[in-house]
């Protein structure tokens, strides 16, 4: 038996299909539309509509997955621009994911133009045209970004779709997304689907400008993030003030990887060491106090 047939297509509300991870116990894209997801939550907030009339546009796919943000990318940039040259350098962790997202043709119900592409990228991990350069690197993107960053290869667009951070703590923590921040072009925009204030407060401590991006089948936003210089040439739609506020509170205490090597376990209880030792207000104390204040908030404007 494959390995990919561990992998068992479940439909969400856009009629598009995800997958159940037993390893950290998640699905990997939202029930509301796995396929929306990858457009509202990566594409659209990187800006590669706009993008796509440059010439050449590097991304950099962080957890590539089923393939469905580089998919979307791909559709959205030649869209608009068919000959705009793409580079892609995809990270995974475990190659049956994408495989079996080909072989149960979850590609199918997109009406996707680029199958073969995404199926060399699966099996064969790179693809060559005239207009695309693509890689999938499989391994601990711990290790791969090191290594990319190395090659010195900069991305116009960094999408950032790792498990939870609960699950998946080795992926979100300050030493990581630094590193990623050094792939980051200088006029790049990265994205991701967490609003964690520990997520938040890693890219902070990146030297990057962060923002929301809008809810996408829920209430959470999610994050863009770019460099200082280049934040005042963009419109990021700033923090509310409770997001604001939850990065004072111990909820904002970041994951930690000193040297990039070490277990979930360990970096979770260094995270938890770190809270409990800390002065900082309580996330519940945060939280109730922001959610009397919006009830408090939508009862006036129900009697006024």
């Amino acid at each position: 038996m494959l390995d990919s047939e561990q992998f068992i297509p479940q439909t969400t509300a856009d009629g598009s299909f995800t997958f159940t991870s037993k390893e950290f116990g998640e699905d990997f894209h939202s029930h509301y539309g796995a396929k929306q997801e990858s457009f509202l939550k990566f594409a659209e907030p990187t800006q590669l509509a706009f993008r796509a009339q440059e010439p050449v546009l590097r991304l950099l796919d962080i957890c590539y997955g089923l393939g469905y943000n580089t998919a979307a990318a791909l559709q959205t940039i030649w869209d608009i621009n068919p000959h705009c040259h793409v580079e892609i350098i995809a990270l995974e962790l475990n190659p049956a994911v994408p495989q079996a997202a080909i072989a149960h043709h979850l590609f199918d119900n997109w009406g996707y133009k680029y199958t073969d592409i995404l199926h060399q990228l699966a099996f064969n991990y790179q693809v060559q045209q005239e207009y695309l350069k693509a890689e999938l690197i499989i391994g601990d993107a711990r290790n791969s970004i090191q290594l990319l960053n190395q090659s010195g290869f900069l991305a116009d667009a960094i999408f950032l779709d790792p498990f939870s951070p609960p699950q998946c703590p080795q992926l979100w923590t300050v030493e990581f997304v630094n590193q990623i921040s050094l792939c980051l072009h200088p006029h790049g925009i990265l994205a991701t689907y967490s609003c964690a204030a520990a997520v938040r407060t890693a890219l902070l401590s990146a030297g990057l400008v962060i923002g929301s991006t809008p809810p996408v089948g829920r209430r959470s936003p999610g994050t863009v993030a770019v460099h200082q210089k280049y934040s005042g040439n963009l419109t990021l739609l700033p923090l509310c003030q409770a997001e604001k506020e939850h990065l004072l509170t111990r909820a904002a205490i970041p994951y930690r990887d000193p040297q990039l090597i070490d277990p979930a376990d360990v970096i979770l209880m260094r995270r938890q060491q770190e809270q409990q030792a800390s002065s900082l207000e309580s996330t519940s104390r945060w939280r109730k106090r922001w959610l009397f204040d919006s009830a408090a908030s939508n009862s006036q404007q129900a009697n006024s």
